[in-house]
């Protein structure tokens, strides 16, 4: 599993162009079964998404298809761990 924690690099008005861009980007992956959970932090200053891949490299792969990473909107940092307790249910997403 991945954390992809986005920073953004451009005014939020430029981020606003490519949102429509970014959030086809993810309902893709949300139906592909890629993404679990995504958001904006607080304050907005980028964002986190939640990522099922089988690898680092296809998590990769995943990142490098979002408009925002495309376009220099956000600098992506990649987080990747081993779930080992969560909530009841959750184990659907693992």
């Amino acid at each position: 599993m991945f954390i992809f924690s986005l920073t953004y690099l451009k005014s939020i008005s430029e981020v606003e162009k490519y949102l429509p861009q970014h959030i086809d980007y993810l309902e893709r992956h949300y139906q592909s079964g890629h993404f679990i959970a995504s958001g904006r932090k607080v304050p907005r200053t980028g964002g986190i998404i939640l990522c099922r891949a089988e690898s680092k490299e296809q998590a990769l792969a995943i990142m490098q298809k979002d408009p925002f990473y495309i376009y220099q909107i956000a600098e992506y940092d990649i987080i990747e761990f081993v779930p080992t307790k969560y909530a009841n249910g959750f184990e659907a997403f693992i």
